[in-house]
């Protein structure tokens, strides 16, 4: 369902979304949906995925040098572990 809305915006604002809108071959509307929707969802699923307390506290906890590979040190280990 859609529903109409109206919004106060300035003149300038409103110029430049209208080339914009037009120069990406898409409504103003769509555009202001996509943005409306763009930043819902972002709150939405920011909510869903939760640090617990344990994985916090041990965020930081580890300094490695910023060359560490972990997909070498990976393979080492498993290259070890089934030798």
């Amino acid at each position: 369902m859609e529903t109409k809305l109206t919004l106060r915006l300035n003149d300038n604002v409103i110029e430049r979304a209208k080339i914009y809108a037009h120069s990406h071959k898409i409504s103003l509307s769509k555009m202001i949906e996509s943005y409306l929707d763009s930043i819902t969802k972002q709150k939405v699923e920011n909510k869903k995925i939760s640090i617990t307390p344990l994985v916090e506290s041990l965020s930081g906890v580890i300094d490695l040098p910023a060359d560490f590979d972990y997909r070498k040190e990976y393979r080492d280990y498993l290259e070890e572990k089934y030798k």
